[in-house]
C-alpha cells in the first residue's frame, strides 16, 4: 500500500471519486523538478528530516493537485488554510446521501443530525486529548466568537484582574473593553524588541499580583500570528497555582503543533477549524474546562441555550453545561467536516506536520537573513526568532533598499501577487507585536487617538507621520513544499540592490 493509499484507507473516505494514486517515483521527481535540483539536494542536506514528511508530498499531489497548474504559491496559511480536496468529497457524500435536519428536535433527521453534531464534539475533544469529564466543546463561528463567549461572560469586577501579553491578537486585546466596562484592571506584558519575545520574569512578576477578593484572567497566544514567536506553555499553571484563569490562543498554534490538554490544562482555549484544514469555514471551538465554565455569567439568552423561558413569568433558565453557549442553530451541516479534517490530520500524524513545517522555515529564514546588496546592507529585517527553536512557521520581515530606505509591505504585496505568490501585508491584527517590531512609541500613536473616536486609514497614516504601519508575512503549513519556499526566496532575491521607488517607500521609526 503507498502512502496516497494509507491516507485514503486511514480516513475511511467515502469519496465520490477515487483518490488518483501518483507512483512515488515520479512524485519524488515531480517535486525536484519545480524546485532547483542542487538547491533541493543541499537543503536536504541541510535538513535531512524533510525527508521523513514525504507522506505530504503524496497529499500534496492529490488533495492540492490545483494549486502547480494555476502557478500558485500559497504562503499565508496563518490566515487560513488550504482546503483538501479529499475533504470536500466526503463531505459532500454525506450530504448527498443523508438527510439532516435541525438538532434542536427530536424527529429521525434531526437526531441523525445531533449524532454527527455530538461525533463531531466528541472528536475534537479525542483530537486534542482533553478529558471530557474536564472538558467541554463549545461551537462557535470562529475562534473570534469563542472568545467574545468568555469576554461577554466572565465575572470580570472592580476586584479583579485582565492580565495579557502584548502580543495578542486584537481578539484578545478586545478582552480589555469588556474588563474596563465592569471596572477590572487591565495589564499588558511587554514585548523585548530584540527578539519579539515575552520575558518570563515580567509574567512571573505579574502572576504574583493576583487580585484577592475578584477573578484573575490571563490570556497569551501559544503562536504569535505576527512573527511566529511560541511562548511557554510552563505559563498555563504557573498561572493557575496563583489563582488565574488562563486562556490561551490556540487559532495559529493547532495547525501544525500538538496541543495536549492532558498535559497542558488552560481554561479557556480557542480554535478555527479552517485555519487547521481549510474547510469549513465559518465554525470555530472554544474549549472550556466545565469548572471555569461554571464561573461565566451571560448576559443574555437565545435560542438554544434556553431550558425553559416565559414571557408572562419574565424568567428563563439556561441549558447545561455547552448547550448555554451556542447561540441559536450551530452550523450543524457543516459540523462534520471537523470531524474528516481532524481525521485526516491525525492519519498524517501532527509531528509530520510540524517536522516539515519546521524545516521548511528554518530554510527560509536561512535564506532571506542571508540576503546581502553589495554594499553588505542587509536586503531583509527578520522580526522573531533567527533560529527555529519555539517558534513556528511564521516568517514576519521588512525589505530594504541599499541606501536603508524600507519598502511599503504593500507594495511588496502587489509585486509578489504579479508572481502568484500568496504573501500578506499589514499589522494582521496583532498591533502590540507590530509597535514593537517597527520601534512605534506613545508618542507616535497618540495623534491616532487625542479626542477622536473614528478615523479612515488615510487619516492614519497622516498621524503617524508617514510611518509604516506593518510588515510581510510568509506562513507555511499543510501543503507547503521544497518549491513554495523556494519561490518566495527567489522573489526576495530580486531586491538585492534594488532602489525603492519614491513612490513606494516609507519612513523607518
Amino acid at each position: 500500500m503507498n502512502a496516497i493509499q494509507s491516507i485514503a484507507h486511514r480516513l475511511g473516505s467515502i469519496a465520490l471519486s477515487p483518490v488518483r494514486a501518483v507512483p512515488q517515483a515520479r512524485l519524488q521527481k515531480r517535486q525536484v523538478a519545480e524546485a532547483e535540483p542542487a538547491a533541493y539536494r543541499m537543503f536536504l542536506a541541510d535538513y535531512p528530516g524533510y525527508a521523513g514528511t514525504r507522506v505530504l508530498d503524496a497529499l500534496r499531489a492529490t488533495d492540492y493537485q490545483r494549486l502547480d497548474p494555476g502557478g500558485h504559491v500559497y504562503l499565508d496559511y496563518t490566515g487560513g488554510g488550504l482546503y483538501p480536496e479529499s475533504l470536500l468529497r466526503e463531505h459532500m457524500a454525506l450530504l448527498s446521501d443523508g438527510v439532516y435536519g435541525n438538532p434542536h428536535s427530536k424527529n429521525p433527521t434531526s437526531l441523525a443530525m445531533t449524532k454527527l453534531v455530538e461525533r463531531a464534539r466528541a472528536k475534537v475533544l479525542s483530537y486534542f486529548n482533553a478529558d471530557p469529564t474536564d472538558y467541554t466543546a463549545i461551537f462557535t463561528p470562529n475562534a473570534t466568537g469563542a472568545l467574545r463567549l468568555v469576554a461577554e461572560a466572565y465575572p470580570f469586577s472592580q476586584s479583579g484582574r485582565y492580565l495579557l501579553t502584548a502580543d495578542n491578537h486584537n481578539s484578545v486585546n478586545g478582552i480589555r473593553e469588556m474588563a474596563r466596562a465592569k471596572g477590572a484592571a487591565v495589564t499588558y506584558v511587554e514585548i523585548r524588541r530584540t527578539d519579539m519575545r515575552i520575558d518570563s520574569a515580567d509574567v512571573a512578576r505579574e502572576l504574583e499580583r493576583p487580585a484577592r477578593a475578584g477573578h484573575n484572567l490571563f490570556a497569551f497566544p501559544a503562536q504569535s500570528n505576527f512573527t511566529g514567536v511560541q511562548h511557554p506553555l510552563e505559563w498555563i499553571a504557573h498561572a493557575q497555582a496563583r489563582g488565574w484563569d488562563v486562556l490561551l490562543d490556540a487559532a495559529a498554534f493547532a495547525p501544525t503543533n500538538r496541543l495536549d490538554l492532558s498535559a497542558w490544562r488552560p481554561d479557556f482555549v480557542d480554535l478555527s477549524f479552517y485555519k487547521m484544514f481549510g474547510y469549513p469555514t465559518g465554525v470555530g471551538c472554544l474549549l472550556a474546562r466545565k469548572s471555569a465554565l461554571a464561573k461565566l455569567e451571560r448576559p443574555w439568552y437565545a435560542g438554544g441555550t434556553i431550558l425553559f423561558s416565559s414571557v408572562l413569568g419574565d424568567g428563563h433558565h439556561l441549558m447545561p453545561g455547552f448547550a448555554a453557549f451556542e447561540d441559536g442553530t450551530v452550523n450543524y451541516l457543516s459540523l462534520p467536516a471537523i470531524e474528516s479534517g481532524l481525521r485526516l490530520m491525525a492519519s498524517i500524524g501532527i509531528d509530520v506536520i510540524h517536522t516539515r513545517m519546521m524545516n521548511l522555515t528554518g530554510w527560509l529564514i536561512d535564506q532571506l537573513v542571508a540576503l546581502r546588496h553589495a554594499n553588505g546592507a542587509p536586503v531583509i529585517n527578520l522580526y522573531g526568532p533567527a533560529g527555529t527553536h519555539l517558534r513556528g512557521g511564521t516568517v514576519q520581515v521588512n525589505f530594504f533598499d541599499p541606501r536603508g530606505r524600507m519598502w511599503d509591505c504593500l507594495e511588496i504585496e502587489r509585486l509578489a501577487n504579479a508572481e502568484r505568490i500568496s504573501l500578506r501585508a499589514g499589522c494582521h491584527c496583532n498591533p502590540g507585536a507590530r509597535e514593537a517590531a517597527l520601534g512605534l512609541t506613545r508618542e507616535d500613536l497618540a495623534p491616532c487617538f487625542a479626542g477622536k473616536d473614528r478615523m479612515s486609514p488615510a487619516e492614519v497614516t497622516r498621524a503617524i507621520a508617514g510611518k509604516t504601519a506593518g510588515a510581510v508575512r510568509a506562513s507555511v503549513g499543510l501543503a507547503s513544499n521544497f518549491a513554495d519556499v523556494q519561490a518566495y526566496a527567489r522573489f526576495a532575491e530580486g531586491f538585492v540592490d534594488r532602489a525603492v521607488p519614491t513612490a513606494a517607500g516609507t519612513s523607518v521609526p
